[in-house]
């Protein structure tokens, strides 16, 4: 229950509530604060003010990507505003059990009054895990953006989670989100199934590449 920043598994969450009010075909067009009131050198898959993609590759681009413009314009598309999103972030965290969090915006970028615990991790982990399009979305190593006319690019996202990626091997693995800023370290959520026993793992404040080693070691 220790109070912990999650960096970008705060995704997971954002995902969840945008797969519960959005149909994946619906459309996403980016605004200038979406794309620009993020980070230009933090994760990003490349969107720009007024290209539009589907709510399914926007979570593709969340999932695989980390990417926080994508969060925030799936947080407009579903509130209006990012501020107003995070009020339905921290309805869902109490309906979901959480006790020890509390989030203020959609991507997981550190702010002091954003913050969660393994334990409430895991209370989101495990809703993710019970959605169908996200149980495909969060277990996807690489993924294909094809141009439109509404967006003009052709690329590949690659998923940097070595769970997922196959770089390191784990029997079971359905999916999972990593994150980090300096205040949070290395964070990471996963779900395993093996045998019928679905288990989610979270590991916070940890250092590279032990993540991953020690969510291994744990589901063992």
């Amino acid at each position: 229950h220790q109070k912990m920043y999650p960096a970008s598994t705060t995704k997971m969450l954002t995902c969840l509530i945008a797969a519960e009010r959005l149909q994946m075909d619906d459309t996403v067009t980016f605004s200038y604060s979406a794309v620009h009131d993020v980070p230009a050198d933090g994760s990003n898959v490349g969107m720009d003010e007024g290209e539009t993609i589907t709510v399914e590759q926007c979570l593709y681009g969340i999932m695989v990507g980390s990417a926080n413009e994508c969060a925030s314009a799936i947080a407009e598309k579903v509130a209006g505003s990012v501020d107003a999103f995070t009020d339905l972030m921290n309805e869902k965290a109490k309906e979901l059990g959480c006790t020890d969090s509390h989030f203020a915006n959609a991507n997981g970028l550190f702010r002091e009054d954003h913050y969660t615990s393994a334990h409430d991790l895991a209370l989101i982990g495990k809703a993710f895990f019970e959605n169908k399009n996200l149980l495909k979305i969060g277990n996807t190593p690489r993924y294909h953006f094809e141009k439109t006319a509404t967006q003009p690019d052709d690329f590949w996202v690659e998923n940097h989670n070595l769970l997922i990626n196959g770089q390191i091997s784990c029997a079971g693995i359905i999916g999972g989100k990593t994150g980090y800023t300096d205040q949070s370290g290395r964070t990471l959520v996963t779900g395993c199934e093996r045998n019928g026993m679905r288990l989610v793992c979270v590991v916070m404040k940890e250092d590279d590449p032990k993540q991953f080693e020690d969510t291994v070691t744990l589901f063992d």
